[in-house]
């Protein structure tokens, strides 16, 4: 048989082609790999420092209000009032009335609002979320789960002022006739289209954790006599319960910091009550009403970016409080199964 120049048959060099070939695309896909890693590391360090940088001017925004001189002139002129003034009432120093001759700018009735709206938010959203979540991946054919959840992720794109639009002119009436309420708009109107915000975040995620579960859990269960029903709530609903929490902490972090529903449904009275049938207002809506029309450098300003850091507060003190759940639920059930 020929050989090469230096001793190698045609063979052995088409081998050895081969494997040159081979080592050079594993270089290219090892170098391809690299960038890919980078890259992606380089977006998240990206939206990291953004978020940051949001974060620091909101609050260098705010920082005057404790520092200015004409806030502090404000506060005393406050307190003054504060021994003389009453507001329906109520000790004015409980109020919201930036544009008042003497201004006040109490954060409880927003504080209050924004807890209103969120909580009944989230009744209506969780059983209807959840409960859509069990039925999708537990009970319903193949067939309708492939239309109830495109359905209901692709309501989570339709716009928050279309929602508010919908409660302003369509649910607001008949829940003041059915409820009797003094005040067309107001916390309930306000927190169920909120609620409706809230649904396709907590069923994408509830139904995600709901058919990650083995499906050998729900075999074993099955075989030994359990029903389906018993089944979903004993065995896949507990296995799946960090995720559940997961979608809840997100829906409420998303009911905190909605702007447009609560801004058009809500009434925006900023008053301190315990009636969910009253006007409330939130610290988003606040933001939104106000701020284009505040002047630059004011205390009313400063008060406004105010409470941008304290709904990024909020915000932070949620997802750390559903991150500790999370972590608190994971190690118990681990522990049973």
């Amino acid at each position: 048989m020929p050989t090469g120049a230096r001793g190698r048959t045609p063979s052995t060099i088409s081998i050895n082609v081969k494997l040159m070939e081979k080592y050079r695309f594993k270089q290219k896909s090892r170098a391809v790999e690299f960038l890919g890693e980078k890259f992606i590391a380089l977006n998240a360090f990206i939206a990291i420092i953004a978020v940051l940088l949001i974060f620091i001017f909101i609050f260098k925004e705010s920082i005057p209000i404790f520092t200015s001189s004409d806030v502090q002139k404000e506060a005393s002129l406050h307190k003054m009032m504060i021994k003389q003034v009453y507001y329906e009432g109520r000790d004015a120093k409980w109020s919201w009335q930036p544009n008042s001759d003497v201004p006040k700018y109490s954060l409880l009735p927003l504080f209050i609002g924004t807890l209103k709206a969120a909580i009944i938010a989230m009744l209506v959203a969780i059983p209807l979320g959840v409960g859509a979540a069990i039925y999708s991946s537990e009970f319903s054919s193949k067939h309708i789960r492939e239309i109830i959840k495109p359905a209901i992720e692709l309501f989570a794109g339709i716009p928050s002022v279309v929602l508010g639009f919908f409660a302003l002119m369509i649910l607001a009436t008949p829940l003041q006739k059915i409820l009797g309420s003094t005040f067309r708009l107001n916390a309930i109107n306000a927190g169920i289209a909120l609620g409706f915000a809230v649904i396709p975040i907590i069923f994408s995620i509830a139904e995600d954790a709901l058919t990650s579960v083995p499906r050998s859990l729900r075999e074993a269960a099955l075989a030994l006599g359990a029903s389906q029903w018993q089944v979903s709530l004993t065995m896949v609903l507990p296995a799946a319960l960090p995720g559940i929490v997961a979608g809840i902490v997100l829906g409420f972090g998303r009911a905190i910091g909605e702007t447009m529903i609560v801004l058009m449904a809500s009434g925006n009275a900023a008053i301190i009550s315990g009636s969910l049938t009253d006007s409330v207002r939130t610290f988003s809506a606040t933001i939104a009403a106000e701020l284009a029309e505040v002047v630059y450098g004011s205390t009313h300003y400063n008060v406004l970016f105010f409470i941008g850091t304290l709904l990024f507060i909020f915000t932070f003190a949620i997802n750390l409080c559903g991150e500790f759940v999370l972590v608190k639920l994971k190690t118990r059930l681990q522990g049973e199964y």
